[in-house]
């Protein structure tokens, strides 16, 4: 199945944008010229004969092959890979500028499902490589250095071998993925259509979440209540969603016997379950010296007795209200990336001057933001809802980081390039600390150093703290739904249970708040997603210690390590700057940053 891309980033902004400049769309064209474009036409027409062809000449038959026809077979796969990637990416990108137009959603589901029709026969690839002893294998790769080279690929598909099915059983799972996929887009069409009425408006979802970042308090709450009113409304649909796609896992999991709800996501991560349970436990440990001692420090700002939902992030009484330019966003950016290397800020470049960005609030596009990479022949592209906040300046290094990333792994190819989602946060985390660091030198007073480091705490708790909590929260959703159907109310009570325990005591819940869980992708796109936001973070902070500790040399290293995308794990990426994930300690090394930025905020108290 080629997965389409989805809106990454839990941003709290968006919707349709004053005098923010002259916002940048998508160009396409650098993928097909048109919908009916002769050139996709032919695309399809090659992909269908290729796989029949692979299925002709291979099944069956990998056990017979010697090295140098096993990497024939291998380039082979690569390229059908390469081809229906970039169909898919065309007809994803093309439906996400506008969700809810019947024609786009038409023709992204025809093409998903021609390209899971000619790809079904292929399904024996990875069943028969599995079947090839270790051995064997070994004794191919020390022959034959460029299949050797797709060792990183073949141990991740090997590391699926305890839990593969038959082949009859594995066909049929992957024709019956479409069925997966028109939940996510009923999801994701659901979305799009809500609307929200706010002073005397009609809004969409990112506008009406922008809501919650405003001045004024009395809009804020206006927001949340309306925010909660319409999730109400539809949330017998979001939790049939819910029911349905978490009983469509239990019952693969159950038959491929995994242990758990999360293990299938820890695989294609390439990392160890324990390595989760140490980053999610020094987490949660560290809630009390993080998000509740933040808010707390907030609550007392703010000049209230308790915080309540729509206070999470307001603006401090202190800030300015100014509006970011699209221009000024992307000086700010640009020129923090050439701080640390300009070879950064040329990689940079063109996603702002050939249409590789989209920008703007329009009805009916996609809420959220992310970075899709399409295919290693193409380049990426980066989706944004910018609306001139500073929040949304970081989104844009966040992404561009993320774009940075794939560019620079492109080299690996379209087999190897394919970051872990654990380490695909590693350079946008990054972009976003330059981009902080960069505001925060540039600082010309002390109130100005609050407001960007509270705007930096809040946005790592966000990242850490609140993805932390969204994985809890799916560890309980799924445990639960095993033992059953979950009514709307159970899922409340479970998004609720977390809630408090990671906000801490500063906050009360308002009715309707226990519905929230309505609206975040990553629950129905991609289950246990969420963890990688921590891991990526906790990650970063550690890498840019050893950079203010030892810059000398830092950039070389720090390219390689996005260059090498998929080829290698964790360990072997981080052992040339002396970090090492699977040491217990890692996880709070980067925690302390956070802890420590809380502890300047407290000075300034003084």
């Amino acid at each position: 199945m080629f997965q389409l891309p989805f809106p990454v980033r839990d941003a709290n902004a968006t919707s349709g944008g004053k005098e923010l400049g002259d916002l940048p769309e998508w160009d396409l064209t650098d993928l097909y010229k048109s919908a009916d474009a002769p050139e996709l036409a032919a695309d399809l027409d090659w992909l269908e004969t290729a796989c029949a062809r692979f299925a002709t000449d291979y099944e069956g038959k990998l056990a017979s092959l010697d090295a140098a026809g096993l990497l024939e077979c291998v380039q082979r796969n690569e390229a059908i890979s390469t081809k229906a990637g970039r169909i898919m990416s065309y007809a994803g990108l093309r439906y996400y500028q506008l969700t809810t137009d019947a024609e786009r959603a038409k023709f992204l589901s025809d093409h998903q499902e021609k390209i899971t029709n000619f790809t079904t026969p292929l399904v024996f690839f990875t069943l028969e490589l599995n079947r090839i002893e270790d051995e064997k294998l070994s004794a191919m790769f020390a022959e034959n250095a460029d299949l050797a080279r797709y060792k990183p690929v073949f141990d991740r598909i090997r590391a699926m071998k305890p839990y593969q099915l038959s082949d009859e059983l594995e066909k049929f799972l992957h024709d019956l993925g479409v069925v997966g996929d028109a939940w996510e887009k009923l999801f994701d069409e659901t979305i799009a259509g809500l609307e929200f009425e706010l002073d005397g408006e009609t809004l969409g979802i990112e506008g009406t979440l922008n809501f919650l970042t405003d001045r004024d308090r009395a809009k804020r709450e206006a927001a949340a209540r309306e925010l909660a009113h319409v999730f109400a409304e539809n949330v017998k649909t979001f939790a049939r969603v819910h029911n349905t796609q978490a009983k469509e896992k239990e019952v693969i999991d159950r038959w491929r016997k995994m242990p758990s709800a999360q293990t299938a996501r820890h695989l294609s991560n390439d990392v160890e379950p324990e390595v989760v349970e140490a980053l999610r436990n020094a987490v949660v440990n560290a809630y009390p010296k993080l998000s509740h001692r933040y808010y707390e420090l907030k609550r007392k700002w703010l000049g209230l007795d308790k915080m309540q939902v729509w206070d999470r992030n307001a603006p401090l009484p202190i800030e300015e209200t100014r509006t970011i330019g699209w221009d000024e966003a992307r000086e700010m950016v640009m020129t923090a990336y050439a701080g640390f290397d300009p070879s950064m800020a040329d990689i940079a470049r063109p996603f702002f001057e050939k249409g590789w960005i989209d920008a703007g609030v329009k009805p009916g596009k996609a809420p959220g933001a992310f970075a899709h990479p399409t295919v290693t022949e193409v380049h990426p592209y980066v989706m944004l809802n910018y609306l001139g906040k500073p929040r949304d300046v970081m989104t844009l290094a966040h992404e561009l980081g993320h774009g940075v990333h794939q560019v620079l792994a492109a080299g690996q190819g379209e087999m190897l390039s394919q970051t872990p989602l654990t380490l695909a946060e590693t350079a946008s985390v990054f972009g976003e600390m330059l981009t902080f660091r960069r505001m925060l030198d540039n600082a010309t007073s002390d109130t100005q150093r609050k407001v960007l480091l509270a705007g930096k705490v809040e946005d790592m708790i966000n990242t850490v703290v609140r993805q932390i909590a969204f994985y809890d929260f799916e560890c309980k959703l799924h445990d639960a739904r095993r033992g059953g159907e979950l009514t709307p109310d159970d899922i409340n009570a479970l998004w609720m249970s977390v809630q408090a325990e990671s906000l801490g005591p500063a906050f009360e819940y308002m009715d309707g708040y226990e519905t929230f869980w309505c609206y975040i992708p990553h629950f129905v796109h991609s289950p246990f997603y969420v963890y990688a936001y921590a891991f990526g973070d906790g990650l970063v902070n550690a890498l840019y210690a050893v950079y203010e500790e030892q810059p000398e040399g830092f950039q070389d290293k720090y390219f390689d390590m996005l260059r090498a995308g998929g080829s290698m794990h964790h360990k072997e990426l981080l052992a040339p700057f002396g970090l090492d994930a699977s040491d217990p300690t890692f996880w709070d090394k980067g925690l302390s940053m956070i802890s420590g930025f809380i502890d300047q905020l407290e000075a300034m108290e003084e």
